[in-house]
């Protein structure tokens, strides 16, 4: 009897070295920044006597961000058990796009091809569009656009009645299981929005939030910042709440929600009011959070790619974060009175936290910038560094995630910003919270 001997290939592993190199140079960074932070907040805390509240509030900022941070590196794991608690395979669901618009003659042809576009059955896609009382050739658009796309319903308003009554008629005519929801000036990358319609094939998610960039990025100095800005707020921000299935906010241009789960709501969100007044702005938020309400399971994932476009100088840009801020005040009132039934640990360490921290911020910032240097001669230079330094490992986790991706640079300047101007806007939100006009871009 012959033995044979079996030569067996010796095991290899092909290491990425540049990228190893690369991750390694960034944990330093961070071990590095975070030391300094460290050192600055040991140096603050022997001037403890000198401003408690300053000191306690930066502690407090500190420990937030940090905590964000952490629960992003969960987000994956987090998808990926939506995902494995699904039933079954084949899941195609019929899907309707639901696309309000008012004066988007320019944008709103790519918004609609786009969605017939999408790598899914066609036979199993809707696209309803609001024509919301437009004054230009939005109108027309759509018209030449019905003739080419069968599956387009047209619904053309003589007057304008708002974004959330465009969304209730849409999802009142929605014939899908699912229904996305999309700006006039936003679309979903074809070959990834499967991937916004998959985690539905799990019983528990009411809706999910897709990843959003600027579509005109580099058209100016501030739309860079706000592609900074939005990088972070998706893939920093919405994952670290995704990984608790709580995002707060379905961005309104790119969101998919159950229709089922909307229906029995929609009556109530439609007719909300604050202060006597209805709620005319932070449709998307609204909706969010009363999905959460009945407890339904709200994710982000990245793995669906939505462009949009963002305001491309300050005037716009400053009339839109004025409509979010009063969005966020009102919006955070109406959740913080069912969160902590609901969802006990993200009310105690993330909800009111955040709460809190977005009205404290402005004051401490102006006693920080303005009150101390001039009543007390002191320099706010360790709140400064200390601001940099959070940044900075804030910036070591986006080129963790998006090592491409080339606005990280924009964080410290939408961070400086921030201390100097965008913090106070919260302020005037709230001074003029009774205002109730849209702010158009």
């Amino acid at each position: 009897m012959t033995t044979k001997i079996l030569k067996l290939k010796p095991y290899s592993i092909k290491l990425d070295f540049p990228k190893i190199a690369y991750q390694a140079s960034l944990f330093s960074l961070g071990v590095v920044s975070l030391l300094l932070l460290i050192l600055i907040k040991s140096k603050t805390a022997v001037e403890f006597q000198n401003d408690p509240l300053l000191f306690i509030y930066s502690i407090f900022v500190t420990i937030f961000v940090f905590s964000r941070l952490f629960s992003s590196l969960f987000y994956r794991y987090s998808l990926s058990k939506v995902n494995n608690e699904a039933y079954g395979g084949g899941y195609e669901p019929l899907v309707s796009f639901v696309i309000p618009c008012k004066n988007e003659e320019k944008s709103i042809h790519e918004t609609i091809e786009k969605c017939f576009e999408a790598d899914y059955p066609k036979e199993k896609l809707e696209v309803i569009v609001i024509n919301d009382g437009s004054t230009d050739n939005t109108i027309g658009v759509l018209s030449k656009l019905k003739k080419k796309f069968e599956k387009l319903t047209i619904v053309n308003w003589k007057t304008n009645k708002g974004k959330r009554h465009g969304m209730y008629e849409g999802f009142k005519k929605a014939k899908g299981e699912i229904v996305v929801q999309l700006d006039s000036d936003s679309y979903i990358d074809p070959n990834t929005f499967i991937n916004l319609i998959k985690p539905f094939q799990n019983q528990k998610i009411g809706a999910v939030c897709a990843h959003a960039d600027p579509t005109n990025a580099d058209e100016n100095f501030i739309t860079k910042i706000q592609s900074a800005y939005y990088f972070m707020s998706f893939r920093i921000l919405k994952a670290a709440e995704s990984s608790y299935f709580s995002v707060f906010c379905c961005s309104g241009c790119s969101s998919a929600y159950r229709k089922s789960v909307v229906l029995p709501v929609l009556d109530d969100w439609l007719n909300e009011k604050f202060l006597g007044k209805p709620v005319t702005w932070g449709d998307d938020r609204a909706l969010t959070s009363w999905v959460l309400k009945k407890e339904h399971k709200i994710i982000y994932t990245d793995r669906v790619n939505a462009f949009t476009i963002v305001p491309n100088n300050a005037r716009q840009f400053l009339k839109q974060q004025l409509r979010w801020k009063k969005s966020w005040i009102i919006n955070g009132i109406f959740t913080s009175r069912f969160i902590y039934k609901k969802h006990l640990f993200m009310a105690l360490f993330y909800f009111f936290p955040l709460l809190l921290i977005s009205f404290l911020t402005p004051f401490m910032v102006f006693k920080a910038m303005v009150y101390s240097p001039i009543i007390k001669g002191i320099f706010p230079i360790y709140y400064l560094l200390g601001s940099v330094l959070v940044t900075s490992i804030i910036v070591i986790f986006y080129r963790l995630y998006a090592p491409k991706n080339k606005y990280w640079f924009y964080l410290y300047i939408w961070s400086f910003l921030n201390i100097m101007i965008f913090c106070y806007i919260i302020i005037y939100a709230a001074i003029r919270i009774q205002d109730r006009g849209w702010g158009t871009r």
